[in-house]
């Protein structure tokens, strides 16, 4: 194919254009020279590249500069590190080279930019030490994760070119890590994007259906907002009020996760959609405003007490604020109506890209902002060398909502919902959390894990005597409280592992055995003990003892070479890589035969299910559905270890499959629902359990069946047997 390269060279130039045109208003003087010139080093450097679609490289550094100067909202710095971001990694340009000709600053956020791009090789999970450098570089310059997510929402946006395994690895970690991060900056428009473009990509058959489900109730979901509307219109305009007023349907990930983790049917969710009512109003006039539209709504429509949300005093430490109520409109259903002004509408949609417009506010969350970037440095001081838990307790607090809580002297703090007496006491101070040995909440006595709710008061009780225990991981959920307990107790372990150490000298000199590391070493690894602090560790417990080093001393006078067992994990590693020559030609058909692979119980899959094998430590492989519920994780944190997999036709193999029947109590439902299965070709059933409960009625089956074509055929039939309602698949084995 013949590419016009005249043609491309204008199309670049017109992008340019566009983007200057993005950013003009925050250019200060001289700075479009220097965009100029980044984009000029960057079109030079890139010029011989292509993506995967088959467009010039220089598209995608373009449109992540467009991405920055548009929706997030970034000056020319941030605009010239966008457009240099992928210079270093794959070209010739080095780091020295960029700060010769951009200077200290640049190069030093396109060295974090740099740092954060996926080494992936097979050390221990690679991934997890990855998410830490973001982090690490992140609380140096805010402006490296801000470019690491418009470069990341525009792979998204281009992912369909990519390979199947390549798309769920990248979709995985995107709703794993970036799109919490954008929410926790407040950039809304983005996170929303970032979670959706995910879901098509990890569960494109329930993205579609509920993209489809939105499209058809549209109409009638305009018609309800019409006429939710048309009273309050009429008032908001005789009050004097400059508003707008419309109705926001949720985003496709958002009505999934309600799907998934409240088991309600599409049809179900009433709050499919939000009634958003923004009012232009001076700032000084903001909050006493916005009270009063509540007022005006709720003297036509009942409010749901429990469902008010106040974020106008207490904005979320991402900076957003609104009045969120929950009311009962026409036709007798739930509506949630979100009142903001245009400013507070601006910073939750835009988050930094609306900064430079509202200066009285950009400080004040500027503070917010860098509030948590200090407890991301704090946490880093310290870091725990398991980079995976460490993201696990930093992803809780990206996700999570928030408390405030007080000091007895009226201080407030901001902690995520479920945190403790104990995590309130870390945030004050380490000192106190350490030392902490109960609390009084609201002037009454609490244990250390009592949960707290917004509003209270608590006073921390100290002793000096207190030391954390292993059992206080459980109190706490705040990343920051978690990484001072372990690091508390891992001292406390390194001080009884030296008593440990003195003791076990002792010992070995009294059985004639020399004190030296190789014999440390030696005695570690024939009573499989990790490490020698571990081993000191046990000594000191007394775990250690004569027994063990005569056992050692007769092994090493007549050691036994310990044979390998078939199928040891290396074995495994070596026919994963063996099987049709390369580790990512794993085929589950007759080849399988030779390999150690288990179904997954967490998800139970079947022939026909967009499958991946997952090389475990002991148990060989493990195949889990794409859309299990632990595959993010898996795919995000160890895609090193993740091989394809498919499924032959040839082979007529059995599968456990499990399925829910929900529906009205009907005479001799379950003979007719039996008959349907024993109709079914080669269906065997190994369970069955029914339930009926106020004339509703509840099964759940566990068959037998080939493929995932074979249990929906079944289920179909199921779904016309007079008086059931609802069928629907089981993850887990009954």
């Amino acid at each position: 194919m013949q590419i016009d390269l005249e043609a491309e060279r204008k199309e670049i130039l017109n992008r340019y254009k566009l983007l200057i045109k993005a950013c003009k208003r925050r250019l200060e003087k001289g700075d479009k020279e220097t965009v100029r010139k980044a984009f000029e080093v960057a079109v030079e450097a890139h010029k011989e590249m292509r993506r995967k679609s088959g467009e010039p490289y220089i598209y995608h550094p373009i449109a992540v500069a467009q991405i920055c100067a548009e929706e997030i909202g970034l000056g020319s710095t941030g605009i010239v590190c966008a457009l240099l971001h992928d210079t270093v990694e794959d070209t010739d340009l080095t780091l020295e080279d960029i700060r010769g000709l951009f200077g200290e600053k640049v190069s030093q956020i396109i060295n974090g930019l740099t740092k954060i791009s996926g080494v992936i090789d097979n050390t221990s999970s690679i991934q997890a030490e990855n998410f830490r450098k973001v982090l690490l570089t992140m609380s140096e310059d805010i402006r490296v994760i801000l470019i690491k997510l418009a470069d990341r929402l525009h792979n998204m946006r281009t992912l369909e070119h990519m390979k199947r395994d390549k798309q769920i690895k990248i979709a995985s970690e995107t709703l794993f890590l970036y799109a919490p991060l954008a929410h926790r900056l407040g950039l809304n428009t983005i996170k929303t994007e970032l979670e959706d473009l995910g879901l098509k990509y990890t569960d494109s058959e329930a993205y579609y259906d509920i993209a489809v489900k939105l499209k058809e109730t549209e109409p009638e979901r305009k018609r309800f907002i019409q006429k939710f509307i048309e009273p309050l219109k009429e008032i908001l305009v005789e009050q004097g009020f400059k508003f707008k007023i419309f109705g926001r349907p949720k985003s496709i990930f958002s009505i999934y996760n309600k799907v998934k983790t409240k088991g309600v049917l599409f049809e179900e969710i009433y709050d499919l959609f939000a009634i958003r009512i923004v009012i232009d109003t001076p700032y000084d006039q903001e909050k006493s405003d916005c009270w009063k539209v509540y007022s005006i709504i709720t003297d036509f429509y009942h409010p749901s007490p429990d469902r008010l949300r106040d974020w106008i005093s207490t904005p979320k430490s991402n900076g957003y604020e609104s009045l969120h109520t929950t009311v009962m409109g026409p036709e007798g259903k739930w509506v949630e109506v979100q009142i903001r002004t245009l400013r507070m509408d601006d910073l939750a949609e835009n988050g930094y890209a609306a900064h430079w417009k509202y200066k009285d506010s950009a400080a004040d969350k500027e503070s917010k902002l860098e509030s948590w970037l200090l407890r991301i440095r704090e946490m880093l001081e310290n870091p725990d060398p398991n980079a995976l838990e460490f993201i696990d307790d930093f992803k809780l607090n990206l996700f999570s909502d928030e408390i405030f809580s007080f000091t007895p002297k009226g201080d407030m703090k901001t902690l995520p919902v479920g945190a403790t007496a104990l995590d309130f006491a870390f945030e004050i101070h380490t000192k106190v959390g350490e030392h902490c040995i109960g609390a009084k909440v609201n002037h009454k006595l609490v244990p250390l894990s009592h949960e707290l709710k917004s509003g209270d008061q608590v006073e921390i009780l100290t002793s000096n005597k207190q030391t954390p225990k292993e059992d206080w991981l459980n109190y706490v959920i705040t990343a920051k409280a978690k990484s001072k307990i372990k690091n508390s107790l891992k001292e406390q372990r390194k001080k009884v592992a030296e008593e440990g150490r003195e003791i076990l000298e002792r010992k070995f000199y009294k059985h004639k055995i020399d004190f030296t590391l190789q014999n440390v070493n030696d005695f570690c690894h024939f009573l499989k003990v990790p490490s020698s602090q571990e081993l000191f560790y046990r000594a000191a417990l007394g775990n250690v003892d004569v027994k063990e080093i005569k056992a050692f001393i007769k092994h090493k006078e007549n050691p036994v070479k310990p044979q390998q067992k078939k199928g040891d994990a290396p074995k495994l590693e070596q026919l994963v890589t063996n099987a049709r020559g390369s580790s990512n030609m794993l085929v589950i058909g007759d080849d399988m035969q030779k390999l150690d692979y288990k179904l997954s119980p967490c998800c139970n899959p079947i022939p026909g299910d967009d499958v991946f094998g997952f090389i475990t430590i002991n148990e060989g492989i493990k195949i889990h559905r794409v859309n299990c519920p632990n595959a993010i994780k898996l795919l995000s944190n160890y895609a090193y270890r993740v091989v394809k997999a498919k499924w032959m036709n040839d082979q007529m193999i059995s599968f456990l499959a499990g399925i829910k029947i929900i529906g009205t109590d009907e005479i001799g439902l379950v003979n007719n629902i039996t008959k349907v299965i024993s109709n079914e070709n080669n269906v065997n059933m190994r369970s069955i359990n029914f339930d009926t409960d106020g004339g509703m009625f509840e099964g759940t089956i566990m068959i037998y069946v080939h493929d995932t074509k074979h249990l929906n055929h079944l289920i179909d039939n199921l779904k016309k047997v007079k008086g059931v309602t609802k069928i629907e698949r089981i993850d887990e084995k009954g």
